[in-house]
């Protein structure tokens, strides 16, 4: 039996409250595996912890996560808890740079088409994958952009380094989804190359990627006729992948069409670590009431189960995960558990217990 060791954050506001639920379930499916054992350690961050002990982000916590084989981190950040420069807390961030996290890996899946604002024709299926590059881009200065009286500058930075380390990850990714069935191994770069020379830097770099994988289909396009695409046919795309800010901005596009934040979930994936988090804030104004939405924590586990599973080639995580996101799916299709952001009258626990109990159906 192998044992992996978890990492987790609980996060701000609503946090905890959505995480806990998700551990459990995790908990759940690890003691009735008879191949692999889950173990977790909870660590401080977080907006909270920066009010009580001046400190967003502990290095020993920095330590644990560094060392554990996945790191689960729920909504951090609260809009009245700041830095003296008046930016926001946000510790999410911080480990992207610090553990070299240059995948933001975005899933966009409709799986009830009646949370979806769109309509979708018959014989279409919504199934893609944003790669948002999350350590440089237009967030390379985050918090140290240079204000004077009368202007304001920040930098947009791209690597080679990083790019080709990005889009080697999008390539593969796109294989991998062909392999699985999930898609026709397609992948499309999102640029302003046209207007930026950064961008038709990041283009040359994508196509010289793209002559090593022939076997994978690939184009261009601008971001904002990705954009408008989005919304009028996102059945087309396969795996996008794009700069930190544009990325950032088409990651909400896309929980909208899947029906809201609340079923967005996402990864943030470098060469050694992974961190899972919903793609929600922390939502201050109802936590503690018990009504926050717990799928898209449940969803992100889900992808740290099949990450895991890829990573070690282990059977047993990859058929977990496949299980987790298809229980969350019958809950949401059904409709009859949806919290209030989605419609619905359930609150937190019920929901996420309307996930345990379609797991553990035949």
């Amino acid at each position: 039996m192998q044992s992996f060791e978890i990492a987790v954050f609980e996060g701000d506001g609503i946090g905890p409250e959505i995480m806990r639920p998700t551990v459990s379930i995790l908990k759940a499916m690890s003691e009735a595996s008879s191949d692999y054992d889950l173990a977790f350690s909870v660590v401080p961050a977080g907006a909270a912890n920066y009010a009580q002990t001046g400190e967003s982000f502990p290095e020993q916590s920095m330590d644990v996560a560094r060392k554990a084989s996945a790191i689960l981190l729920s909504a951090m950040g609260l809009p009245d808890v700041r830095y003296p420069d008046g930016t926001e807390i946000s510790p999410q961030i911080d480990i992207r740079k610090r553990l070299d996290l240059f995948a933001g890996v975005r899933p966009v899946r409709v799986n009830a088409a009646a949370l979806s604002p769109l309509t979708i024709p018959d014989g279409k299926e919504i199934d893609f994958v944003l790669i948002r590059e999350s350590t440089e881009g237009l967030f390379y200065t985050q918090g140290c952009g240079e204000v004077e009286a009368n202007e304001a500058r920040e930098t947009l930075r791209i690597t080679r380094e990083v790019s080709e380390k990005l889009f080697r990850f999008a390539f593969d990714l796109a294989g991998q989804r062909r392999t699985q069935g999930s898609g026709p191994g397609h992948v499309t770069c999102v640029d302003k190359a046209n207007v930026f020379r950064a961008f038709a830097f990041f283009r040359e770099i994508f196509d010289a990627e793209a002559a090593r994988h022939p076997d994978i289909t690939n184009d261009h396009a601008y971001v904002d006729a990705t954009a408008l695409w989005m919304v009028q046919r996102p059945w087309d795309f396969d795996v996008m992948v794009t700069e930190n800010m544009f990325g950032d901005i088409l990651s909400d596009l896309g929980a909208g069409i899947m029906g809201g934040l609340g079923v967005a979930p996402s990864a943030d994936i470098g060469l050694e670590h992974a961190v899972f988090q919903p793609c929600h804030g922390s939502a201050p104004d109802i936590a503690g009431q018990g009504v926050a939405n717990p799928f898209a924590m449940i969803l992100s586990a889900a992808m740290m189960l099949n990450w895991l599973g890829v990573r070690h080639d282990h059977a047993g995580l990859l058929a977990d995960g496949a299980q987790l996101q298809a229980a969350v799916d019958r809950v949401l299709m059904r409709g009859n558990a949806l919290t209030r952001d989605l419609g619905g009258t359930a609150g937190t626990n019920e929901a996420a217990d309307a996930v345990a109990a379609a797991l553990r159906e035949k």
